[in-house]
């Protein structure tokens, strides 16, 4: 009778017995007898994690002019978030068919009782000048390129212009409407006064939908993100107690069990637990592991990182880093939308001089976006443990 197959979890996992009954689950449909190893507990103490994060608030005063909207994201939020070069010929562009084809809208055949306004006095090229020296100033639309953003920019800017030369039009604003020799200087200014109205507001917009994407980001991944991180950094500093804790359950089964190649184990690990497996697999004094199936894993981006230490020396990038024969066989399952998941194959190669095995899982719609933890429940992954701890079916890289 075989030896059992040890399960050690990866981040995040406080709840010893639904790591229990997640391995129980798992055991079943790979037909394998496992031992859950729960070092959850040595873990980051993440209580009062929401106490590191900024809150997110809205502000419901009006703005009045010359006032910048408060910022509630970073200071220059549009600089980092538009950093890509900005065709301004492209947007001057698209402005200015806007800008044509209201103005024109403005003054059609339905519109014959204000044709003899002050209207026909706007020149689109004249705008489009006042336009090209304002828009340097601007600090949100000038970052720009999104083409209906700046159409309805130019749209609202000529709307603005046709209301004050409408004869019905309140004439409280210092309207152009009877201009004379001075509209030209009045089209500027307004054309200057609308265009910083029209980016304070897109400022606005874009900060308040910046702040609640990063809050409702950090409410929906922050806690896994923060646990993720936690845990990485806990590990680091606690190795010794994280591989103690490993060799304990292991010993609980029997003392023998991977102190020698005469009776290695067998160890099946998530995310950073399969680091944690690596590890111990190829330290000095190792963890004889016979068979090793990682999923959602981190191990090779770790090591290209920081060389773990150890039996194993750094990736150089022309050649893989040779295992030592204390990790036999790997298995290395990723799924394509889990930003957690690295590839062994290319980083290492076992002391045969094959390559670990990586293998992918395919992508179902039920797991979602994040899928990071959805490998437990997945009949692939359990297949592939089966084939390889039960059956012994040799496997090839896909």
């Amino acid at each position: 009778m075989k030896d059992p197959v040890f399960v050690i979890h990866g981040v995040a996992n406080r709840d010893r017995d639904e790591f229990t009954a997640a391995v129980s689950a798992l055991a079943a449909a790979a037909g394998v007898d496992m031992v859950p190893v729960h070092w959850g507990d040595l873990g980051a103490q993440d209580r009062f994690i929401d106490a590191t994060l900024p809150v997110y608030r809205t502000d419901t005063d009006t703005l009045r002019d010359g006032e910048a909207p408060e910022p509630v994201m970073a200071k220059h939020f549009a600089a980092a978030l538009l950093t890509e070069t900005i065709d301004e010929v492209r947007q001057l562009s698209l402005l200015d068919a806007a800008v044509r084809e209201q103005l024109s809208a403005g003054n059609d055949a339905q519109d014959e009782g204000l044709r003899d306004s002050g209207r026909d006095k706007l020149d689109p090229d004249e705008i489009l000048e006042y336009v090209r020296e304002a828009w340097a100033d601007t600090e949100w639309l000038c970052r720009t390129d999104d083409a209906q953003l700046l159409l309805e920019t130019g749209r609202s800017l000529a709307r603005s212009l046709l209301d004050e030369t409408d004869p019905d039009y309140d004439d409280s604003y210092h309207g152009l409407r009877g201009g004379g020799t001075d509209l030209h200087s009045r089209v500027r200014s307004l054309v200057r006064r609308r265009l910083k109205d029209l980016d304070r507001v897109a400022g606005a917009a874009v900060q308040a939908v910046g702040a609640r994407l990063n809050h409702a980001v950090r409410s929906r991944f922050g806690p896994g993100t923060t646990r993720f991180l936690g845990d990485v950094l806990v590990y680091q500093r606690h190795r010794d107690a994280v591989h103690a804790r490993v060799r304990q359950v292991i010993d609980e089964v029997h003392p023998e069990l991977g102190r020698s190649s005469a009776r290695p184990v067998r160890i099946v690990a998530h995310s950073l637990g399969g680091v944690i497996a690596v590890d111990m697999a190829t330290a000095t004094a190792p963890l004889w592991t016979e068979s090793l199936i990682t999923f959602g894993s981190q191990a090779a981006f770790f090591h290209v990182c920081d060389p773990r230490g150890g039996q194993l020396t750094p990736y150089g990038g022309s050649t893989p880093v040779h295992l030592p024969a204390s990790l036999n066989r790997w298995t290395n399952l990723w799924e394509p939308l889990d930003i957690l998941a690295f590839a062994a194959s290319k980083v290492f190669q076992l002391h045969d001089g094959t390559a670990p095995v990586d293998l992918p899982v395919s992508h179902q719609a039920s797991t979602g976006m994040w899928t990071h933890s959805a490998y437990w429940n997945l009949p692939h992954v359990a297949t592939v443990i089966g084939d390889v701890m039960r059956q012994n079916r040799p496997l090839e890289n896909q």
